[in-house]
């Protein structure tokens, strides 16, 4: 399977596209030749971004300035996006906070959940219906290797995650047939603006310089593995680590290494 063929009338939607992974995947579908929607809060940057992609793959680049939180803004996104002809989506967009839940700020982790999981859920029932009549279209969602096992100290996260890995997968073996597929991209590590976001700078010595991938591999290998309609990219080697530890490392084992790990992060 590949994906589906650029045309003048269809777009491909990028959240989270003012920064990171989101930018190296609104750089790696222009250059395919996709006409684009990126999606973000900075409105700022989505313009420079915009301006960037046309001039250097002379596509079309529309910005929408959405907090994908607010499910207010959100819904008038989503019946946008359903009446559009949306040849690829990437739920991109997303965050993460540190610290025991029981003093975390309620706000801030409802508007996690929010934009990891609830945000994904219904950008994908916006687009979902149309990509299966058409028969073509493929959709990323950029879940997390954080999601594959418990996560004390970054519960929200590893739970939002936790559902964006497991929605994507079960899309993957649902839509076989249809013509339209579904992709996860689980990333461990990857140099972006993740630890400011999370107002944890000291995450990024955490793990070791080598061991983290760029924004622009981990969106490369997500393009690739849409391509040729894979259900999961892991970029790396420290997050195919992460993943497989995640799914056979006995609960009872991995919880309290975590949890010793996640302490030094906050």
């Amino acid at each position: 399977m590949s994906l589906p063929t650029p045309a003048p009338g269809t777009r491909a939607v990028v959240t989270g596209a003012s920064s990171g992974i989101g930018t190296a995947l609104a750089d790696g579908l222009a250059r395919r030749g996709y006409s684009l929607i990126l999606v973000a809060r900075r409105e700022d940057r989505l313009r420079e971004l915009a301006d960037r992609l046309a001039a250097r793959y002379g596509v079309e680049a529309e910005i929408r300035a959405v907090d994908l939180s607010d499910r207010g803004e959100r819904a008038k996104l989503c019946d946008e996006l359903a009446d559009r002809d949306i040849a690829v989506l990437c739920n991109n967009a997303g965050f993460a906070t540190y610290g025991e839940l029981a003093t975390a700020d309620p706000a801030r982790e409802h508007q996690q959940v929010e934009l990891n999981s609830v945000a994904v859920h219904d950008l994908t029932l916006a687009v979902l219906p149309g990509m299966v009549e058409r028969g073509a279209g493929a959709i990323l969602i950029t879940g997390s290797t954080a999601g594959n096992q418990p996560g004390p100290n970054n519960a929200t996260y590893a739970a939002s995650k936790a559902f964006a890995n497991t929605l994507a997968e079960s899309l993957h073996g649902e839509l076989a047939g249809t013509g339209v597929q579904c992709t996860l991209l689980a990333p461990g590590p990857v140099r972006t603006e993740y630890a400011e976001a999370a107002e944890v700078p000291n995450l990024n010595r955490m793990v070791p310089g080598p061991l983290w991938v760029s924004a622009e591999q981990a969106a490369a290998e997500a393009i690739a593995g849409m391509t040729a309609g894979r259900r999961r990219v892991v970029p790396g080697v420290f997050a195919k680590v992460q993943t497989v530890s995640g799914q056979y490392a006995p609960r009872a084992l991995i919880g309290p290494i975590l949890r010793t790990v996640y302490r030094k992060v906050t």
